[in-house]
């Protein structure tokens, strides 16, 4: 039996899926379209709102961002945020090689 959960967690670990998710959320708060490589920070997007951002990926995917994390430049790109999702998804606690 799959539940909400389990749905909701392989979503998260869908690259595209998170792509996706974050674009609406980008889009919805800029009121822009936003493709995938754009510059969000040539676009005026602020640390105040990148915080905003951290607090929406981290409740999303059950991820912790912190430290050498946080450098502007994993959120300078919706790539580049679903690039760290991926990651601290792969390295969170309880995925492969975790101890």
């Amino acid at each position: 039996m799959t539940t909400s959960s389990d749905q909701a967690q392989s979503r998260a670990a869908d690259p595209q899926a998170i792509e996706e998710d974050l674009r609406t959320f980008l889009e919805v708060r800029t009121k822009n379209p936003i493709e995938p490589d754009d510059d969000l920070a040539a676009a005026g997007v602020s640390s105040l709102f990148v915080m905003e951002l951290v607090t929406y990926m981290e409740g999303t995917y059950g991820i912790v961002i912190a430290g050498p994390d946080l450098m502007m430049e994993n959120f300078r790109t919706v790539r580049a945020m679903v690039t760290l999702v991926g990651r601290l998804l792969d390295t969170g606690p309880g995925a492969p090689g975790d101890h």
